[in-house]
């Protein structure tokens, strides 16, 4: 599988529906098949970690901020969460910290 081009699919997918991306996460087997020049990568925090997914964000109803967690995979699987806007960022990062070990569970049972 062709991580970099499967990226620059989802992410081009994700962008087009209002999304924004907001990091990477990627196994260090993954990583090795980024080059340092990917554009796409540059501005974007990468994470090494145990699975491959990327974390995107946009405006949602009423104020609240949606986040979604899209498993780096030709299988589409994604968490999503929304919050309120007044969520303190610990809350937020307790969440998705949650999504990050629910799809770490799923993507190692799915392998």
């Amino acid at each position: 599988m062709n991580l970099p081009a499967l990226f620059s699919e989802i992410a081009t997918l994700y962008r087009k529906h209002g999304w924004q991306l907001r990091s990477v996460l990627l196994r260090p087997e993954s990583s090795a098949q980024f080059d340092h020049d990917f554009n796409s990568l540059k501005e974007i925090p990468v994470v090494e970690t145990s699975i491959d997914a990327i974390w995107f964000s946009r405006p949602s109803h009423e104020g609240r901020e949606a986040w979604e967690l899209r498993l780096l995979s030709e299988n589409a699987y994604a968490l999503f969460e929304t919050f309120e806007q007044d969520e303190t960022e610990e809350q937020r990062d307790e969440m998705r910290q949650e999504m990050e070990n629910r799809l770490r569970d799923y993507a190692t049972k799915e392998s």
